[in-house]
């Protein structure tokens, strides 16, 4: 069957997941990709219209400071999606700027509508869910508790679940023969973010730690994954001009965690990652104070990392906003030596509730759409 899909994904963890339905639909399909996305769906045939970087704002005030471009952005892609004639547009994450899509692309009934990632309307801004319903007719959910939220709603969701069901550690050994690390030494990720706000907004406080931490523990070593070469740029000129003991690697964030007691992360998709591969993230986060005034008083829940929310129990200490600060952190870390965690049984836990129906199964969703 020859299918023509439009995408769009702004970001690396998205790229990651749309690539996994776009092999799947290739299997059996003649797949053509339009659209934008990362480096992945671009392995998969997709000439990405623009970088899709250009994508990667977050939280209420960034998007309106770059409003005139997103929406210059969005009528373009509009406008291919319905010249090319489409069959399904897959939007990957970014729900704020694909629903306006989904809605326009419903309008022209010219293909059908498929959102991966669901938005977070479970905890907040729950109004959503009638657009939702109106304009995509399949939401591809990662977590159970987000495809429970949606059946409760009479909306047309999968389960497909998440990647990091089958994620294991790396070995150590080979770790420390990669990077010529110290195998005595003990090790601390510290996991910034992968949007250029997030890198902005917490460095100093992870840097400001490290000076702190690492004057009184001389047998650690600080790890920073970088999640491509323009993060690795922006981290180099933070982190090493301070002339501290840390690496900054590309793509290393599986292995850094692999060999680290614990991770300090900001809030997303790593924190689950760090947790999984049995590095208890310690979950931090924090915004301009006008995003952080608006977005708490909308929030329906009472946790913010994923890991506590899939275990809805408080397991990882989470340091959002004002509490975000270096004595904090280091009050954190001493807890974790102290507190006799049972990480086997946790990162069992978490498996089990990432494993859904799967990204073949999604796949003949979307083609009988």
């Amino acid at each position: 069957m020859k299918l023509k899909i439009g995408v769009v994904c702004g970001e690396h963890s998205g790229d990651s997941l749309g690539a996994c339905i776009v092999e799947e639909l290739k299997k059996n399909n003649d797949v053509s990709l339009i659209g934008v996305g990362g480096p992945k769906l671009e392995s998969l045939g997709l000439k990405s219209i623009f970088n899709f970087s250009e994508l990667n704002v977050m939280g209420l005030v960034e998007p309106i400071l770059h409003y005139r471009r997103l929406v210059k952005y969005r009528k373009t892609l509009i406008k291919l999606f319905i010249e090319k004639n489409i069959d399904i547009f897959i939007g990957i994450d970014s729900p704020d700027f694909n629903i306006a899509i989904h809605k326009s692309l419903k309008a022209n009934t010219i293909c059908k509508n498929v959102q991966l990632v669901s938005p977070s309307v479970w905890a907040w801004r729950q109004g959503r869910v009638n657009s939702i319903k109106k304009y995509i007719d399949l939401t591809l959910c990662l977590f159970n508790f987000e495809d429970n939220f949606f059946k409760k709603n009479n909306h047309n969701s999968l389960h497909v679940g998440h990647p990091f069901a089958n994620l294991n550690p790396t070995d150590k050994e080979i770790i420390f023969k990669k990077y010529k690390l110290n195998s005595i030494k003990k090790y601390i990720s510290i996991l910034p973010g992968s949007r250029n706000s997030e890198i902005a907004s917490m460095s100093k406080t992870y840097i400001d730690f490290i000076k702190e931490h690492c004057s009184i523990n001389k047998n650690f070593f600080y790890l920073v994954p970088a999640v491509d070469k323009k993060s690795l740029l922006t981290l180099q000129k933070l982190f090493l001009k301070q002339e501290l003991p840390v690496l900054i690697k590309e793509n290393a964030i599986r292995d850094f965690l692999s060999i680290s007691e614990f991770s300090i992360a900001t809030s997303g998709t790593a924190t689950l990652e760090s947790a999984i591969l049995g590095c208890p993230p310690i979950i931090c986060y924090k915004t301009n104070a006008l995003n952080y005034a608006i977005i708490s008083r909308m929030l329906k829940v009472d946790k913010v990392g994923l890991p506590n929310l899939l275990l809805n129990e408080d397991i990882y200490i989470e340091l959002i906003q004002n509490k975000f600060n270096v004595k904090n952190i280091l009050k954190a870390i001493e807890v974790y030596k102290d507190k006799k965690m049972d990480n086997n049984k946790n990162i069992e836990n978490l498996k089990n509730l990432l494993k859904g129906e799967g990204y073949s199964k999604a796949a003949k969703e979307i083609v009988s759409l």
